[in-house]
């Protein structure tokens, strides 16, 4: 029996390298993950949420180039390398676009950056607030990949972060779905009768709600914020798991290796989760690729409304919000880099999602 298992796995292992953009999915999925994790290392602003504003340089196209002036602060913020890798630099210098500087007694003198040819104020600053009182390794040139938002940040680095969110926020909900979706589907499944009744009256009523006002509903009732929205969408996406669940228990639990553990004296729990369970989680991935796909859109469209991720959080679904006007106003690539992002992921996880079914589908 362990044998014929290790043997269709194998076999499924194999139909789905076959399938090349399955792969190439699943690569690019890993390749996401990484990205999201270790955003702050990758990202130009490597500052909390890369939230950096400049303000003089605000909506400049992609691969715009200023000079960017440090200033150091005095006050300094704890911080270990680790928490920084993770959560962003805890930055209290200040940063000043220029667009031409000198030294002078002592004494840098700096013309800030305006746009559209207008000449910036001159400034003054003692060399003596700069280690060994010079200014070199304090102005940079910088370039903005990507451009910059309506803020002046750098939208390649809120980019980066704000992945963390659309990635996370798929394996918290079908975490969530599968563990409330399993134990109800397994109930009404295993069970029958009066149990069945009343859990697929829940899951009608549940399945009749428009899961977008679902996901409203209990954000609010939860309140904004980073969390509530993963716990929202979780709550929202067990129906389909119950549904999946229950009926393939049904067409399982009177098969004979289910009763030959039955007359064996087995535990309920155990004949379910030891013998019934590990032979429908075909259908259980397939339908976890898709409902990771459907988290990333509800979270998108939960963050456009305002609902979602709070400011100054990174979110690809707020970063359309902020610029969706832009598209008609020569800028469209503000709204357009966001929303690409958010289609290439949910793309990749339906295209996963294919070659996981076909993988595991046992009649081909």
């Amino acid at each position: 029996m362990s044998h014929k298992s290790n043997s269709l796995r194998g076999l499924a292992l194999q139909k789905f390298k076959k399938n090349f953009w399955g792969v190439f999915s699943f690569c690019f999925i890993i390749f996401v993950g990484f990205i999201a994790v270790f955003a702050y290392i990758f990202a130009p602003d490597n500052t909390q949420h890369a939230n950096q504003m400049h303000l003089a340089i605000h909506s400049k196209k992609p691969g715009f180039s200023i000079d960017m002036l440090t200033i150091p602060s005095d006050r300094k913020e704890e911080q270990g390398g680790l928490d920084a890798i993770l959560f962003g630099k805890k930055n209290t210098n200040t940063e000043v676009p220029i667009s031409d500087f000198s030294v002078e007694d002592g004494v840098l003198i700096y013309q800030e950056y305006a746009a559209d040819g207008i000449e910036g104020a001159e400034k003054t600053i003692e060399l003596s607030i700069f280690p060994n009182q010079s200014v070199e390794g304090f102005i940079v040139e910088r370039t903005f990949l990507f451009g910059t938002d309506k803020y002046g940040r750098d939208l390649l680095s809120r980019v980066l972060v704000g992945a963390r969110i659309s990635f996370f926020i798929g394996f918290v909900a079908v975490f969530i779905s599968l563990l409330i979706g399993l134990l109800m589907g397994s109930a009404a499944g295993y069970f029958g009768g009066k149990v069945d009744a009343v859990i697929m009256w829940v899951i009608n009523v549940t399945w009749s709600i428009p899961t977008l006002l679902l996901v409203i509903a209990i954000t609010l009732a939860l309140g904004k914020g980073f969390w509530q929205v993963f716990i929202a969408v979780g709550l929202t996406m067990w129906v389909e798991v119950a549904r999946i669940v229950r009926g393939q228990i049904i067409s399982t639990k009177e098969m004979q290796y289910v009763t030959a553990a039955r007359a064996l004296g087995y535990t309920d729990y155990r004949i379910i989760v030891k013998h019934i369970l590990p032979n429908i989680m075909a259908p259980l991935i397939v339908i976890s690729a898709a409902n990771f796909a459907a988290a990333i859109l509800i979270e998108s469209g939960l963050s456009f409304l305002g609902i979602g991720a709070q400011p100054p959080m990174a979110s690809w679904g707020a970063m359309i919000k902020d610029h969706y006007n832009y598209i008609i106003l020569g800028k469209p690539y503000l709204a357009i880099i966001p929303g690409l992002c958010i289609m290439i992921l949910v793309m990749a996880f339906m295209l996963i999602g294919n070659a996981l079914r076909d993988a595991l589908d046992v009649k081909n």
